[in-house]
C-alpha cells in the first residue's frame, strides 16, 4: 500500500530529528532552533507548493480549512517542537527518540475523543502499550527523566492534535500545509528565541540546523501528511511510529549513548503496541455526501470517479476535484473520505469533511 510506504519514509527522516538536535542543542537554544527547524522546512517545501499553486490555481482555503492550519500550526508548529527540544537537554536523545511513540497513543486517543474514529480492543490496548512503554523508558532515567517524559507527552499531544487537523486538511497540498506551517512557526519561534537570548551560532551551524529542518520535518512532513490524507492519521501513524527506533538506534550508535534495560523493554513494548493498532481496523455500508477539496489520489480506490482522459487509473495525481454523491460498503479507515461518527444503524451516513 503506498500510504503505509509514504508513512515509513516519513518516519526514516523524522527518526534522525533526535540525535541531530542533540548535536545542535550547543550552539542553540531551545526556540531558537525550533524556530531554524522549522524555517528550514519551509524552504524545502517552497518549490513544490509554487509548482502545485502554478498548476492548480489559488487553493480554495475557506474558513474550516484555514481554522484547520491555524491549529495545526500553533500545537504541531510552535509549542511541540519546543517542548520536545526541552526535554532532550534533559536526557540522552535515546530516550527522547524512544519516548516520542506517545504520539501514536496520543493521536490515536485525540482521534477517539474529538473526531470518532473507531479503535478496536487490539488498538485500545495498543495504546496502553505505548503509554506504559513510555513510562518504562522514563522511569530509567531519574528524575530528569521523568521531566523529559512529561515534556515529551506534552510535545506528542500537541503533535498529535496537528495530526488529527492536518488529516481533515482539504483546502491545500501537502507541500502547502508544510510551507505555511514552518513559515509561520518558524517565523515566530526564532522570533521568541532572539529576544530571550543573544545570537551566536556560526553559518555552518546555521546551515546545520536548517537542513535538519528541511530534511527532518520538511520533507518528512509532506510525506507523513499525504500518508495520512490517504489512511488516516491514527493507521498512518502506525508506519511512521518507526521513527523513534530508528532515532534510538541512531542516538546509540552515532551518538555512543547506552542502551539500558529500560530502553530495551520499552522498545520491545512499543514494538507490541504498534503491531496491536495496525490490526485495528473496520468496514460498513455508508454514504459519502457531495464534497470539493485537493489532495493526492489515484482512480482505482473507489472514490474518484471523475475522468482523465489517457491517465493510467493506478497513477497518483494531485488536483482540485469534486466527489459526487455515493454509497458503498468496503473495509476502510478513517482517512480523508471516512470521516464520520459511529451510530446503531447499519447504514452511516458521511458529511462533508
Amino acid at each position: 500500500m503506498q500510504g503505509i510506504g509514504l508513512a515509513l519514509a516519513a518516519a526514516a527522516l523524522f527518526g534522525a530529528a533526535a540525535p541531530a538536535c542533540k548535536l545542535l542543542l550547543g550552539s542553540f537554544g531551545a526556540f531558537t532552533l525550533a524556530g531554524l527547524l522549522y524555517l528550514g522546512a519551509a524552504l524545502a517545501t517552497f518549490a513544490p507548493w509554487w509548482r502545485d499553486l502554478r498548476a492548480e490555481g489559488q487553493p480554495r482555503l475557506d474558513a474550516r480549512n484555514f481554522e484547520l492550519l491555524l491549529g495545526a500550526i500553533a500545537a504541531g508548529g510552535l509549542v511541540a517542537p519546543v517542548l520536545m527540544l526541552f526535554a532532550l537537554r534533559l536526557t540522552l536523545a535515546g530516550d527522547v527518540a524512544l519516548l516520542l511513540n506517545l504520539e501514536l497513543a496520543a493521536t490515536a486517543l485525540l482521534g477517539v475523543a474529538l473526531f470518532h474514529e473507531p479503535l478496536s480492543r487490539a488498538g485500545w490496548l495498543g495504546v496502553a502499550g505505548a503509554i506504559a512503554a513510555g513510562a518504562l523508558v522514563g522511569a530509567g532515567g531519574g528524575w530528569p527523566g521523568w521531566l523529559a517524559a512529561a515534556l515529551v507527552a506534552a510535545a506528542c499531544a500537541g503533535w498529535g492534535l496537528d495530526n488529527q487537523l492536518t488529516a481533515l486538511q482539504s483546502g491545500l497540498t501537502p507541500a502547502g500545509i508544510t510551507f505555511w506551517k514552518g513559515l509561520c512557526a518558524g517565523g515566530v519561534n526564532l522570533a521568541i528565541g532572539l529576544s530571550l537570548e543573544p545570537f551566536a551560532a556560526r553559518p555552518g551551524e546555521i546551515a546545520a540546523a536548517l537542513g535538519v529542518g528541511a530534511l527532518c520535518y520538511g520533507a518528512s512532513l509532506v510525506l507523513y501528511i499525504a500518508a495520512a490524507q490517504q489512511l488516516g492519521a491514527t493507521r498512518a501513524h502506525v508506519g511512521f511510529a518507526s521513527a523513534p527506533f530508528l532515532g534510538a538506534a541512531l542516538s546509540f550508535a552515532w551518538l555512543g549513548e547506552p542502551l539500558t534495560p529500560m530502553n530495551a523493554a520499552g522498545a520491545a513494548l512499543l514494538a507490541a503496541s504498534v503491531a496491536l493498532l495496525l490490526a485495528s481496523r473496520h468496514g460498513h455500508a455508508h454514504v459519502h455526501g457531495a464534497q470539493e477539496h485537493v489532495h493526492a489520489h489515484r482512480h482505482d480506490d473507489g472514490h474518484h470517479l471523475h475522468a482523465h482522459p489517457g491517465l493510467a487509473p493506478g497513477a497518483r495525481h494531485t488536483h482540485w476535484h469534486r466527489h459526487e454523491p455515493l454509497a458503498h460498503a468496503h473495509a476502510h479507515w478513517p482517512d480523508l473520505h471516512h470521516r464520520h461518527e459511529h451510530g446503531a444503524d447499519d447504514e452511516r451516513r458521511e458529511g462533508t469533511p
